[in-house]
């Protein structure tokens, strides 16, 4: 069962069409990276897909399960996790209380009322286990706003792993990141499971191929080309986009 297909997906908003047709499916345990030049559509295929936006035609199955209607809560129910391009967390929380946040809401003692929540020692020692697993012990009690980009970027991509997801989305996650945490970033995501099925949008090219076991490339909400990193990186047309010479292909771009 694939964790995710999708069938002719089309997205306009008003006249403006961003999703053009896209055709796609991942294996289970895949790595897929998504590239593209600002403006492809990228961002917008992951709205599509977590529920954020409605596709104005086409299909998404999540797990085999058709998903195209459905709300985001419901997907996040059938195992889909995501993270945002922009970094949404609670700076004056601590890690841990924010950890704790991400935590109890997939757990059903979110809706015991009146009930001090660190008296549930289910979620706690949930908790505890995640902050060992990631090593955070030593800024279990720093508050987030504390922390560097490259940590919080972190933090964000753990709270997404806090429910279990088996289908993974990263809009960007090293967008901002100097060298060193990018780095980080690049062993942090390497180290992560094959028991998770992970689908991230990236602009740095050295990420890209050094992540993926496939890799998609979006351009005017179409998809370009799709292929292994090698035969991707020697596409003529990928080489185009990246030197911004676009023109050419308005007109000859086409689904492979």
């Amino acid at each position: 069962m694939k964790p995710l297909e999708v069938d002719k997906v089309v997205k306009r908003f008003g006249g403006l069409e961003t999703l053009g047709g896209v055709c796609l499916s991942l294996e289970e345990g895949e790595r897929r990276v998504m590239l593209g030049p600002n403006g492809a559509g990228k961002t917008t295929f992951f709205h599509t897909v977590s529920g954020v936006h409605t596709v104005t035609s086409g299909s998404i199955k999540l797990f085999g399960r058709e998903v195209t209607g459905m709300a985001v809560h419901r997907r996040v129910k059938l195992g889909l996790g995501r993270t945002f391009q922009i970094t949404n967390l609670f700076p004056e929380l601590t890690v841990f209380e924010g950890l704790y946040l991400g935590v109890q809401a997939h757990e059903r003692e979110r809706a015991i009322f009146f009930w001090p929540a660190m008296r549930c020692k289910k979620l706690t020692r949930r908790l505890d286990q995640i902050i060992e697993q990631w090593g955070l012990g030593d800024i279990r009690e720093t508050q987030i706003k504390h922390l560097s980009y490259g940590q919080q970027r972190q933090l964000e991509v753990i709270l997404a792993m806090s429910a279990n997801p088996k289908l993974l989305l990263l809009d960007e996650p090293t967008a901002g990141l100097s060298p060193a945490e990018t780095s980080s970033m690049t062993k942090f995501l390497c180290g992560l499971g094959r028991d998770i099925t992970i689908m991230m949008i990236e602009h740095d090219m050295d990420v890209a191929f050094q992540l993926a076991d496939r890799i998609t490339v979006l351009n005017f909400g179409k998809i370009l080309t799709e292929g292994p990193p090698k035969e991707v990186q020697n596409d003529p047309r990928v080489m185009e986009i990246y030197l911004g010479e676009l023109d050419a292909l308005e007109t000859g771009s086409a689904h492979d």
